[in-house]
């Protein structure tokens, strides 16, 4: 996967220490991208409806046995119990994968069990009992499709809060996202709220482009003509395929300047977290072609 124009130095920084994203079912693509990734980098196993307990826990035991730091999803809404919550964390404790966990809400229109999102669970005390010491929760740059920004933001101030209070790290990490501006607009409110905590953009890795359109509109994010242009592809063409640099070396550049108000911290900690659609290797493969773009450019 060849990268023609220049990557800058902080494009490479912005990608480098990047996390990634699978499935229960997507082991084996892991074993195949083993040497692509590097060590100790976070992966984010789902929780998805069409996966069981034994699918998610061997995921993320296998992260853990390659090298890798499993970030297992605790989807709210699916929960059924707090019964079925403290035997998923237990059997993540049994293979070491409960350092880091992701609290989200989850698709069901409505709650399977006694968690409605995932501030239900934060505050529930129960993650850490299981030896939890970090949490991710959910940032939305385009907002959400069947959630009130209003209602968004008092999520995000009150986790964040509450893992604080917690004595527990928190790292937001966001939905996907096509365009810089509502992305850049997004990371300053976010500042601005006092909330400190590292920021991760999701970032679609390299897919056909019909596939990204299709998961862009599943979640309700933008993908007008303004926005696809700038994305890097073209309406009229739907047939190829479409990677993230143009998308991740206009952020960086806009990350590199100072932000309005020019607060004292900049924009903070942030890096990317990749959403593979099952392309760990591709993904893995985009990531270091694209940091070594800088590297052999520098040495010229």
């Amino acid at each position: 996967m060849a990268h023609p124009t220049p990557v800058s130095p902080q494009a490479a920084a912005l990608v480098d220490g990047f996390s990634l994203e699978m499935t229960g079912k997507d082991i084996a693509g892991l074993e195949e991208a083993r040497d692509m990734i590097p060590q100790g980098t976070k992966i984010n196993v789902t929780f998805l409806g069409n996966e069981d307990l034994e699918m998610r826990v061997a995921a993320a035991k296998a992260v853990r046995e390659l090298g890798f730091v499993p970030v297992p999803h605790l989807s709210a809404r699916r929960l059924r119990s707090q019964d079925e919550l403290e035997e998923f964390l237990g059997r993540l404790q049994e293979v070491g994968a409960t350092e880091h966990v992701f609290a989200v809400g989850g698709d069901p229109a409505e709650p399977e069990g006694p968690y409605p999102d995932a501030l239900t669970v934060i505050r529930s005390g129960v993650l850490q009992k299981y030896g939890v010491r970090e949490v991710s929760i959910a940032g939305y740059p385009e907002g959400h499709p069947d959630i009130a920004d209003d209602v968004l933001w008092r999520h995000l101030d009150e986790k964040a809060l509450t893992l604080a209070q917690q004595g527990l790290d928190a790292v937001v990490l966001t939905q996907f996202a096509f365009d810089t501006d509502p992305v850049m607009t997004w990371i300053q409110a976010v500042r601005d709220r006092g909330i400190d905590a590292q920021i991760r953009i999701g970032t679609p890795g390299p897919a056909g482009i019909k596939r990204l359109l299709g998961f862009a509109r599943r979640f309700g994010i933008g993908a007008n003509a303004m926005i696809v242009k700038k994305y890097g592809f073209s309406l009229t063409n739907l047939m190829g395929t479409a990677g993230p640099d143009r998308f991740v070396s206009d952020l960086a550049a806009l990350l590199s300047e100072p932000p309005a108000g020019a607060a004292a911290h900049g924009y903070g900690d942030v890096k990317l977290h990749f959403y593979t659609f099952g392309g760990l290797l591709a993904t893995s493969q985009w990531a270091r072609e694209f940091v070594a773009a800088q590297s052999s450019g520098a040495r010229r």
